[in-house]
């Protein structure tokens, strides 16, 4: 976790000029090692969430759940995040927290094992919100460690990051179809292990992220010259625009609205796309969950291309392309074979993903210095927004089918339109 910035970092005083040479250095650097550190944390937080959905089919038929109660149980573990993310990510912001990370793996650990021994629904959806919590508290933290790490590549570290989760949620499907489902219910207690593995990394980063900011400006010891805009480069940068407040609040709800669309048709995917394939296709569990793995896949590659490309053309393009890109392919999807059902699902997983790193850092672009309550807002609340939808899903499919879900969520991406409101001001708005 030593490298050369933190070396700089624990120099001592009298060797200030090499200290201001190499914070000045670090803002233009991107340190890897820590955004990988966390990429592979976010890997074990997220594979340890995403057995929630892949447990769904086992889940319902041990419990004789309806699709309108398995569609609460994602609402229980996305509403949770829904309302903790932001109000964290607004106190962090005033008071970091650089253990914090390692606390909201701990939630995660006590809800894995909960869910493992649960025997009720009460104590399945007690859970999930448990699991819930454990995003809530993680998610901000890391968000804005990876931001402070960017060295100005602000899109590649936050897609480098969200990749790491994004592997992790591809990794359940797969978890599910050789482990949980052989063994049950019980054997995701095994995974455990893993949050204990994340919490000892994250102990670790919490280390460097406060050696960090030992050496950013604070209200008692300022600093100057290269080391004053070092230590304000995570929070500040960005802070080009002539926008009002007004105007900000406007775009950040457009964008806020974006990506309830995209969640909104992914939640449809990621909790009901094994049950459609098995309705539908007459697939087994087991194969359905191979078909989910290749859509997470997508996700992957689509975070990867979004990122790299957003810091190169600007964030407005790379959004126009990921919410109205998918739209065809999403409404050829109902009516495609097996064979065409998993390619359109993995085409739309990549086109949709592609935005997420954009729509994140153009957010942190119009509200400089408020990383935590950003990422919050973006993982958690437009996430509890999908919660929201994929209740409301299976409501519908209870009272359709799970066929006339596929048919309906695609006229959600046409909120992509709404982009064209968005402001150009900015480098990276264009």
């Amino acid at each position: 976790m030593t490298d050369n910035t933190m070396a700089a970092e624990t120099a001592p005083t009298a060797a200030r000029p090499s200290l201001s040479a190499s914070a000045s250095a670090s803002a233009n650097s991107t340190t890897f090692a820590v955004i990988l550190t966390l990429s592979f944390c976010h890997l074990l937080n997220d594979m340890m969430q995403s057995l929630v959905p892949a447990l769904y089919p086992i889940l319902k038929d041990n419990y004789a759940l309806s699709f309108s109660q398995v569609g609460f149980i994602t609402l229980a573990f996305q509403f949770t995040a829904s309302m903790l993310q932001p109000v964290v990510g607004l106190y962090t912001d005033r008071k970091p927290q650089p253990y914090s990370l390692m606390v909201g793996m701990g939630f995660t650990l006590v809800g894995l094992l909960s869910m493992s021994q649960a025997h009720s629904y009460p104590v399945i959806l007690f859970s999930a919100a448990l699991i819930g919590m454990g995003s809530s508290v993680f998610h901000p933290e890391a968000s804005r460690v990876a931001r402070m790490a960017a060295g100005g590549r602000y899109g590649l570290a936050q897609s480098l990051f969200q990749v790491g989760g994004n592997l992790g949620q591809a990794s359940g499907p797969l978890l599910a179809a050789f482990i949980v489902v052989p063994r049950g219910q019980g054997s995701i207690g095994w995974f455990s292990a893993a949050a204990l593995i994340a919490m000892t990394i994250l102990f670790q980063i919490g280390h460097w992220y406060r050696a960090r900011r030992s050496v950013q400006p604070t209200p008692h010891r300022k600093a100057t010259g290269a080391a004053a805009q070092a230590g304000t480069h995570a929070g500040a940068q960005g802070a080009t625009h002539n926008l009002s407040r007004g105007r900000v609040i406007f775009a950040v709800t457009i964008l806020v609205v974006l990506l309830f669309s995209k969640n909104v048709y992914q939640a449809s995917l990621g909790s009901y796309y094994t049950f459609y394939l098995i309705d539908k296709f007459h697939l087994s569990v087991q194969t359905a969950q191979f078909y989910l793995f290749a859509f997470m896949l997508g996700i992957v590659a689509g975070l990867l291309l979004g990122g790299w490309v957003g810091d190169r053309i600007g964030r407005i393009p790379v959004i126009w392309f990921s919410i109205l890109g998918a739209l065809p392919f999403a409404l050829m999807l109902p009516h495609a074979n097996l064979f065409w059902t998993g390619v359109l699902a993995v085409t739309v997983a990549m086109i949709m993903s592609s935005a997420f790193a954009a729509i994140l850092v153009y957010a942190q672009e119009l509200m400089p210095g408020r990383v935590g309550l950003v990422a919050g807002m973006f993982f958690g609340f437009s996430f509890g927004l999908g919660g929201l939808g994929a209740a409301a899903l299976g409501k519908l499919a209870d009272m359709t089918s799970i066929d006339t879900v596929y048919q309906v969520t695609p006229f959600l991406l046409c909120l992509g339109f709404l982009t064209a409101l968005l402001p150009r001001e900015g480098k990276k708005g264009r």
